[in-house]
């Protein structure tokens, strides 16, 4: 068969994968949709009918701006192509409205806006080292790009509950893939811009500090692999603050010259920072044991995955910032393709409840099943030759999920307990998920702390 032939240069199976998965979130345009829907709707139009100098002002709606301004200029000028559509949409008085034309619109911007997605994905590929010759069931490649562009998590959360998720990963694992590249200048510029876009990166900004700082700014080590003090670059710390502040001058310039920077700080932090103290150890490690890039991405997950359970006002859906980038890792090495399965399957599971909807319930279903079991094989296929990938017990813990499901959506609701303990599901679920993913967590930390230098297996170039 075409799947079992051995690969050469070819690569239309990648945009096939990306055609594919394309066509399925267009078959999920007329699905349910969140109240984000009318979040960004309502953005859409405050920026178009609106001085930029109110924009952080306007609260006709309840829903009012409070992401940075360069997402507020992408949803200006997503706003301009809009008005083709349906110029209502963009009416800030228009609470609610969801014209057919405007729900088209906006599933299309997330569609469109997922290309640059699909080249950081592309990106992050070349990324690893596989050996030529490869059957293609059998590339890490193929099976990290399934992985990321197929992801259960963001065709639920970006394409049903609505959200704009994977242009902003798609920035986040292109600037991840920037420094494996050792392009750390477009790396910093790229990270520098999705803070910018989004304020919760702000929870994997200390692995970004203390990486380039470590590995860039000094530029070398002593043969133990300390730190070479004498080797600092103010040159290149110089440049790199240089990136960072013009970005920030150019996305909030405007708004301090208006005066609104006390408007904007209040809009934007309900989000808590992280915790440090929780992440001290991790920090420390990539800062006395660098190892290199890969050693900088598994600690970005700890600080994502870190800050997801122990911050507050943290959403459900903040869990893929841990699951994507551990995508990557989990190609490469066999107990990082472990903690993977358990915390995407668990992590995955967790954000059931956003769809609530009869309808949405097979779909939902059916995705995670089709997710899981090419999860499970893939990785059992790229890692065969050490037996099991999972022990008895963690195989156990996932399988617990499918009665947890029935109990929750079929059995529950038919009990007396229904009216008198409405909550009793999701309190059910979010303890069952917070199992594994505490033991996720644990898994990485340790495998962070104890790793060495030369298990480093992704190309540094």
């Amino acid at each position: 068969t075409v799947m079992a032939a051995p690969v050469t240069n070819d690569q239309s199976w990648f945009f096939a994968l990306a055609l594919g998965v394309s066509f399925l979130k267009c078959l999920l345009i007329n699905a349910y949709h969140s109240t984000d829907f009318e979040v960004h709707r309502n953005w859409l139009a405050l920026t178009h009918s609106l001085p930029a100098a109110q924009w952080y002002y306007e609260a006709t709606s309840e829903w009012t701006l409070d992401y940075p301004p360069l997402f507020a200029w992408f949803e200006y000028g997503l706003s301009h192509i809009a008005r083709f559509f349906d110029k209502e949409m963009l009416v800030v008085q228009n609470l609610n409205y969801a014209s057919p034309a405007t729900i088209l619109f906006q599933r299309l911007s997330v569609i469109v806006a997922d290309v640059v997605f699909f080249y950081a994905v592309k990106e992050c590929c070349k990324c690893l080292r596989e050996d030529k010759g490869k059957y293609l069931l059998g590339k890490p490649s193929f099976i990290l790009t399934v992985l990321l562009l197929w992801n259960f998590g963001l065709i639920i959360v970006d394409h049903i509950h609505f959200q704009y998720n994977g242009f902003l990963f798609g920035v986040l694992l292109l600037s991840i893939a920037r420094h494996f590249q050792n392009r750390h200048f477009e790396g910093a510029l790229l990270f520098s811009i999705l803070l910018n876009l989004k304020h919760i990166y702000l929870y994997i900004a200390p692995a970004y500090g203390i990486y380039l700082l470590r590995c860039f700014c000094f530029t070398q080590s002593n043969a133990d692999g300390s730190l070479q003090w004498r080797s600092f670059s103010v040159v290149r710390l110089v440049t790199l603050g240089t990136i960072v502040l013009s970005t920030f001058s150019v996305s909030f310039g405007p708004f301090i010259a208006l005066g609104q920077l006390p408007q904007i700080y209040k809009a934007l932090m309900h989000i808590p920072f992280l915790s440090l103290c929780l992440l001290q150890p991790a920090l420390f490690r990539i800062w006395h044991r660098p190892n290199g890039a890969r050693g900088f991405l598994r600690c970005l997950v700890i600080c994502a995955l870190g800050s997801f359970m122990f911050g507050w006002h943290v959403h459900e859906k903040a869990i893929l910032m841990a699951i994507l980038p551990l995508s990557l890792l989990a190609v490469e090495s066999r107990e990082d393709a472990r903690i993977f399965l358990i915390l995407s399957i668990t992590g995955h599971y967790s954000l059931f409840p956003l769809l609530f909807t009869t309808q949405e319930l097979p779909i939902k279903i059916l995705l995670l099943l089709l997710f899981t079991i090419f999860s499970l094989t893939s990785l059992k296929t790229l890692f065969r030759s050490g037996g099991a990938l999972l022990n008895p017990l963690e195989a156990t813990y996932l399988l617990g999920l499918i009665p947890l499901e029935l109990i929750c959506e079929f059995v529950y609701p038919l009990t007396v307990w229904q009216k008198t303990f409405p909550f009793l599901p999701l309190m059910l679920t979010s303890i069952y998920c917070a199992l594994g993913v505490t033991y996720a967590f644990i898994r990485l930390y340790i495998s962070l702390l104890t790793c060495s230098d030369s298990t480093k297996k992704i190309k540094t170039q």
